[in-house]
């Protein structure tokens, strides 16, 4: 296996791994799909998985991707906006 290969399916696993540990933080009731967090680690998992399944060709599955990585990156950037606006405590 080549470099090249070896690292785009190391950020293959490595965006499952996030994509499903938000999954599982959630469904535990851990972690809040509301929070900053979830809403990175899909954000995250969405592009790195769309990263791989685009090196292999599998572009039905990176059209998925991309848009789970969007959704996640409004919803953080709507996290961040209202923190932002938030008056201190």
């Amino acid at each position: 296996m080549t470099e090249p290969t070896l690292l785009i399916e190391f950020i293959g696993w490595t965006g499952s791994a996030l994509c499903l540990g938000a999954y599982l933080l959630t469904s535990t009731g851990r972690l809040s799909g509301k929070s900053a967090l979830y809403q990175a680690m899909n954000f995250l998992g969405g592009a790195t998985l769309a990263i791989n399944v685009i090196w292999h060709g599998a572009y039905p599955a990176a059209l998925l991707e991309i848009g789970w990585a969007l959704i996640g990156l409004v919803a953080l950037i709507g996290i961040v906006r209202a923190r932002i606006a938030a008056p201190p405590r």
